[in-house]
């Protein structure tokens, strides 16, 4: 198992709960998973990877189970890992997920456009 295929599962049910419209592709090894074209959520290897901006990040990185995210051994600002021991019940997930929803709008999409 590359990834935690059961907070996977967590995660789009409380998408599809909310009727969000997302996708999902494996990436990094993981379950990335989009909302309007831009990365908001994810599994990578047992941890939850929430992009929350850079405001939210400094505010939540100490608490427990939480941590800077450093996929490539260089910190990525905006975004953190969430292990499972802050995602017990789906009230904790879901928090997560709203939070990582709340910075989606102002996201920067990294998906190129087509010149015409």
């Amino acid at each position: 198992m590359a990834y935690n295929e059961i907070l996977a599962e967590r995660i789009l049910t409380v998408l599809d709960n909310k009727n969000i419209d997302f996708e999902h592709k494996k990436m990094f090894g993981g379950l990335c998973i989009l909302v309007d074209d831009k990365m908001c959520i994810g599994v990578i290897k047992d941890e939850l990877m929430a992009r929350v901006g850079e405001q939210a990040e400094l505010k939540y990185q100490h608490d427990e189970g939480v941590r800077p995210m450093d996929f490539t051994k260089k910190r990525m600002k905006g975004y953190l890992y969430v292990n499972n021991t802050a995602l017990v019940n789906e009230e904790e997930l879901e928090s997560w997920v709203d939070r990582c929803l709340e910075f989606n709008p102002q996201a920067k999409s990294s998906k190129k456009k087509r010149k015409k």
